[in-house]
């Protein structure tokens, strides 16, 4: 049914695509966006350790193949800064018999990721991920930007284990700097920061890299280029087959990439609504990317999702609709073909300058900061998934990640927790802190709020009055209205607590509203344990069945008092 869907919904946003009154936006916003995709295609391919080429490929058959197929009208898929870091640390794509087929295959497994996300609708378990650990991560993705640059920006090779290693090496060999290298990168990056507040806008790091890349020439310096590392091809990409035999290997960066490409498109989902004014389905921009990943795989790309900053460029530019990222296609695809020889004379420091720009933008102060006025946890949560994401490869960070940011979701709902007393007195009703010790001869009814759940039980059970001998002859009531499950955990805790009440000649009453509760207390025997009139079924009517359970329970307590 999902797919029915998908491509009923592709066929109708093909019918209406030529629209004769957005058409001249579009084109215009198309000819900006796939002209900034050059160079930043050509960069994304840099970051991420491969042909530089497969980065320019990833740009233009992702934003291809996703274009009529994503929710959004302006989600723009291409391979983003982080995902190019995250596909840096593979080593499978690096060191593998065939690397740019093992890259291939990445991407083709990754979009399958994201189709199947996409059909079972799993748009909604990104709100699991905390805030500190996506602002650590993203933040952490922009240091590694930088520092990943440094060698090309530079022109020193530095040495060293991993990025930070290879920045210190290079603060202790200043005098090994080229400084014509140097020189080149500084300009780019001047003339981005200069240019994008003047009319050209979005258009600045296209005239930055070719200026910049202009000066090497024109100086007759020795700087390296685009040309040293690979040749653009004179045409576009056939298709390839993916390497069947080396998906097994890929699952985890494959599972990283898709997660850190649907949590990039999500935002962009959040914060760009349609020309109608409603906002896109996550799970249908997730099926968008997925398919943007497998025509960018067949087609000799990296893997891509959804980018922010296109996004932005494109909408900035004056899109009105996705045709706009089939003209930014089309021009892509002709200064491929028609300049691909004046594209190879790119300088390898402007790129990385511009890399440089992407990376310090990457990181949000402002957002660090937000996180770190929340709370020591939350602070903590991002410095330690920064650090992570820097020192350890992106791949398992971003999994640390998801695994720490559940951890935390987790802890805080089981401690999230308490356990009020209600005093009902006739018609009133007070609530107010339970007694440390159930009281002889009493009713104590209590009424848990927040979580329960297995983690929680042990939370749940510590604030429960303590059952000493000389709590006898009273009944404890727990409401347990609007739970929809309990779990074993925690019908193993009321069954201990009913067991220690039994043991003093007390009783625990149950009220709930659940027919699954029921069943549950039935199947984990506490059911047997408190008796069938120590559950109550209660109805709609709000409190009228905990009245009902106190009368008994004051009933019974004065009959246990007769007798004594």
């Amino acid at each position: 049914m999902q797919i029915r869907e998908a491509i009923g919904g592709f066929g109708r946003r093909a019918r209406r695509l030529v629209r004769r009154d957005t058409l001249k936006q579009d084109a215009v916003a198309g000819v900006v966006l796939g002209g900034q995709s050059v160079p930043d295609g050509l960069a994304g391919g840099l970051l991420a350790g491969v042909n530089p080429v497969y980065g320019l490929y990833g740009y233009l058959f992702g934003m291809l193949g996703a274009a009529l197929v994503t929710g959004s009208e302006f989600m723009t898929v291409q391979a983003t800064g982080a995902m190019a870091a995250v596909v840096a640390d593979v080593d499978q794509v690096h060191d593998a018999t065939e690397p740019d087929r093992a890259l291939f295959t990445l991407a083709v497994l990754t979009g399958v990721v994201m189709l199947v996300a996409g059909f079972l609708k799993l748009g909604s378990i990104l709100r699991f991920v905390s805030n500190a650990v996506m602002v650590g991560f993203i933040s952490g993705v922009g240091i590694n930007i930088v520092l990943g640059q440094l060698d090309d920006f530079t022109g020193y090779e530095s040495t060293g284990g991993n990025r930070l290693t290879q920045a210190l090496d290079l603060l202790l060999h200043l005098g090994s700097i080229d400084w014509g290298t140097l020189l080149v990168g500084v300009v780019t990056v001047a003339l981005i920061l200069s240019l994008e507040r003047t009319k050209l806008g979005a258009l600045s790091l296209v005239v930055a890299v070719v200026a910049g890349s202009a000066v090497v020439p024109l100086l007759d310096w020795d700087v390296a280029q685009l040309k040293d590392i690979v040749s653009i091809p004179a045409g576009l990409p056939a298709p390839k087959l993916p390497l069947f035999g080396m998906i097994p290997t890929l699952v985890i960066p494959a599972l990283s990439l898709a997660f850190v490409g649907l949590v990039q498109g999500a935002g962009i989902t959040a914060n760009f609504p349609n020309p109608d004014g409603t906002y896109p389905d996550p799970s249908r921009d997730f099926v968008g990317q997925g398919l943007g990943n497998l025509v960018s795989g067949t087609f000799q790309g990296m893997p891509v999702g959804g980018s922010m900053s296109a996004t932005s460029i494109v909408t900035a530019a004056g899109s009105r609709s996705r045709m706009a990222q089939l003209v930014a296609a089309a021009v892509m695809a002709v200064l491929i073909v028609v300049f691909g020889p004046l594209v190879d004379e790119t300088a390898m420091p402007a790129l990385a300058g511009l890399l440089i720009v992407v990376g310090v933008r990457t990181v949000k102060l402002e957002d660090m900061q937000a996180v770190w006025k929340t709370g020591q946890i939350q602070a903590a949560t991002m410095v330690v998934t920064l650090a992570l994401t820097i020192i350890i490869p992106l791949q398992f960070a971003v999994l640390v990640g998801v695994g720490m940011s559940t951890v935390l979701f987790v802890i805080r709902q089981s401690n999230d927790l308490s356990v009020r007393r209600i005093l009902i007195e006739g018609e009133d009703v007070q609530e107010t802190e339970p007694p440390a010790v159930v009281p002889p001869d009493d009713v104590v009814v209590l009424q848990p709020y927040g979580s329960l759940f297995f983690a929680s039980a042990a939370v749940f059970e510590a604030q429960l009055p303590e059952v000493t001998d000389d709590s006898q002859r009273s009944v404890v009531i727990v409401r347990l209205r609007g739970r929809k499950d309990l779990g074993s955990t925690l019908t193993e805790t009321l069954a201990r607590y009913a067991e220690a009440l039994d043991d003093v000649g007390s009783r625990l009453v149950l009220v709930t509203d659940d027919r699954r509760v029921l069943d549950q207390l039935d199947a984990t025997g506490v059911s047997s344990i408190v008796g069938d009139d120590g559950i109550y079924r209660s109805d709609e009517w709000l409190g009228r069945t905990v009245r009902r359970a106190h009368t008994d329970a004051r009933a019974w307590v004065a009959a246990q008092e007769g007798p004594s």
